[in-house]
Formats: C-alpha cells, structure tokens, sequence
C-alpha cells in the first residue's frame, strides 16, 4: 500500500474516533441529518449522509440522543436532540479529549 493510502487511512480513522464527541456536541439544539452535516461543515468537520446517519442511529439507540418526526414545508424530518445521559456522556467525553490532548501536546 502506498505511503499517501496509509495516511489517508489513518487520518480517516482519527477523524472517525471524534465524530460521537462533534455530534453531541452540537445537539443541544434539535437537528435534523442535513442541518447537522452542514453545521459540521460550516466548522470544518466534513462528515456525508453515509457516516452521519447510522451514528446517529447508533447514538439513539445507546440512550444519548432523542428523535422525534415534524413535517416542515411538507416534508418530514427527523430531529436529533441530546439526551439527559447524552449530556453526562458529553461532559465526561470533553474532559477525557482535554486530557488526551494535552498528553498529546507534551508528546508531540
């Protein structure tokens, strides 16, 4: 495999290992997956449907995310809001990014 295919694995999977961390950090306010990936975007985090939409399931399903169906111009959406344990799993989740990369600043 070529050295530029490696790096771009392992920066794919950095990137992946903060999604749950961006995602429920920007769901204090209800949004729906489109809304979500542009908001990410606008912030630099680039994320398509393909990614967004079963972590979000995923999420759901682990109790850290709600959901709730509204028909907005005569389409329905699906919005994501976070949860009660969605937020302690948030809190904890910053403080152990906060650790990690100010290990990683000493490291690096």
């Amino acid at each position: 495999m070529e050295t530029d295919q490696v790096l771009e694995n392992i920066i794919l999977e950095l990137r992946r290992g903060v999604l749950v961390l961006a995602v429920l950090s920007q769901l204090e306010q209800e949004q729906y997956g489109y809304s979500l990936i542009k908001l990410l975007g606008e912030q630099g985090l680039e994320i398509d449907q393909g990614t967004l939409y079963p972590l979000l399931r995923r999420l759901e399903g682990q109790g850290l995310l709600e959901s709730r169906w509204r028909v907005e111009e005569s389409r329905p959406r699906r919005y994501y809001v976070i949860s009660k344990a969605g937020q302690q799993v948030l809190v904890q989740l910053k403080e152990e990014w906060r650790q990690l990369t100010a290990l990683l600043g000493r490291l690096l």
